[in-house]
Parts: C-alpha cells; structure tokens; sequence
C-alpha cells in the first residue's frame, strides 16, 4: 500500500525534450523579458519552442508576445496553446484577459499549473520554457512534483538588493535537486546616447562574481536598452529582430550557451532514467 506521505512521481511531457524554467529571487529583474527574448532567439536558432506564463497573478507574456485570443480546447479536453512570433505559449493571461486580478489559494495555482503542464497539446518540442513567477514558492514546488525539468535560469541586476535574491532563487533550485544551468545579469548597464560612456545605473558584474561564487556558469549580460521594453510593450520582442541586431546580439549568445548546458543536462537526466 502507497504511503500516505509518497510525493507524486514526475511524469515527462510526451514530445516535450528539455524544460527550463526561468526564475528570479524578486520581482523587478526584467524575467519575464528575458524568457520570452530567450524563448525567440531558441526558434531562430532552429528550436522547436513552447512557454509557459507560470506567473499566475501577474501574466505578463501576452503582452510582451502581442497575443491575447483564447485558446482554443478540442473534444478530448486538451487546450491548444496559442502561436506566436513561431512559440507556443500558455499564460492565465489568455483566459483572463483585462486589469481584473486573480484571486486564488496555493491549491487552485497548483491545478492551473498541472493542467498547462498536462492538458496542452505542446505537440514535438525542443524546449519548453517555464516563465516563473517572482520569488520563492508555491508554483515550483507544483513544477518539480508534476515535471522533470531539464534545469533552470536565474536572472538578476546586478545590484545587491537583487542579487541577494538571485541567492535564494539558486538555493531554492539546490533544495528541489534542480540544477540551474547559469545566471542572467539583466540591465546590465547604460550607454549613453550622446557620450557613448557607459553607465552602471544598477552597479557591475554582480551577477558573474556570484555564479562564480556559486560554481554556476554565466550566460552572459543584457544591456539596459530602451528597444527592449519598447519592443515587449508592442508585442515585438528585439529578437525578432535577428542575432545580427546589436539590440538583440547579446540575447542570442546567452540563447547559444544555454542550449550547450541544456545539452549535457538533459543527456545526464537520461542516463539517470536509463540506469534506474
């Protein structure tokens, strides 16, 4: 007889080859900015893409991908996601569109996110990215017992506020034996228009000292452009834009490295499966 403690088995997504969630220890870092720029820059370098806007209390991926339809639910009661700029997304957004907020316990989150999890027909993909919400809770201990993920993104300023929360998102993941595949310095520094000097409105290199710290690799800096925000209030994000854009230059080298240690974890994970 089960026990009545025994935690549920992760179950992987058929068709579904890596998953990586982005997380950050605080609001504010631009995550959701780098996920949905990471997830455009994966499909131009080739990948089959699918995201998902885990953050339930404030979905910010329809805007940021310039889709708002609902999606549309077959007569075996699986939610085709929307697609858009090539990715597959899902986000709460989508089914409850407006300013009106959600409100809702630990348990409802956990069903919302086993049932984009498990109910969406993500069809074959490469990766699928896990926009997380802000901070430390509830929606990754749902992830880990429903998914097995590949790894995870730590995005962060480089100031300390923000990178004192980077730490606990890190020791977050070490605690749910997930292992994070390198950290994002967002809003890295300025370049100012007229002198052309560089501005380190948020301090400098924090991110990189500690995925030093950490023994964590470094993806790589965002610069703090206006084209960024300005493409993710339109719906066009700058990576759409193409690796040869200086905008989008710097999200298409952290895209390439991510997908080396999403590689090499995803082949561990399966030698794991294999041996047991």
């Amino acid at each position: 007889m089960a026990h009545a403690n025994t935690m549920p088995v992760p179950q992987s997504i058929p068709g579904v080859a890596k998953i990586i969630a982005v997380g950050s220890g605080k609001g504010g870092v631009g995550k959701t900015t780098v996920a949905v720029n990471l997830a455009i820059a994966l499909s131009r370098l080739g990948q089959r893409v699918g995201l998902i806007d885990a953050d339930i209390y404030g979905p910010n991926v329809p805007m940021m991908m310039g889709s708002s339809q609902q999606p549309v639910v077959d007569e075996r009661n699986m939610i085709h996601p929307n697609e858009t700029h090539g990715i597959k997304t899902i986000s709460i957004g989508y089914l409850s569109p407006g300013d009106k907020p959600l409100v809702m316990r630990g348990p409802m989150l956990h069903q919302i996110i086993r049932q984009f999890l498990q109910q969406v027909d993500w069809g074959e993909l490469d990766y699928l990215i896990i926009d997380l919400p802000p901070g430390t809770g509830d929606v990754v201990i749902s992830l880990v017992q429903t998914v097995p993920l590949t790894g995870a993104v730590v995005v962060s300023t480089p100031s300390d506020v923000s990178l004192q929360d980077a730490r606990k998102a890190l020791e977050m993941f070490a605690q749910v034996n997930v292992e994070v595949l390198g950290i994002v310095e967002n809003m890295s520094h300025f370049t100012c228009p007229h002198c052309h000097n560089q501005i380190d409105i948020f301090s400098k290199g924090g991110a990189e000292r500690t995925a030093e710290q950490f023994n964590i690799p470094f993806l790589g800096s965002i610069e703090l452009i206006p084209s960024i925000r300005e493409g993710g209030d339109r719906g066009l994000p700058v990576t759409l834009a193409g690796p040869k854009s200086p905008q989008a230059a710097e999200f298409y080298a952290v895209a390439q490295k991510l997908t080396g240690y999403a590689e090499k974890a995803a082949a561990k994970q399966n030698d794991v499966i294999e041996i047991s």
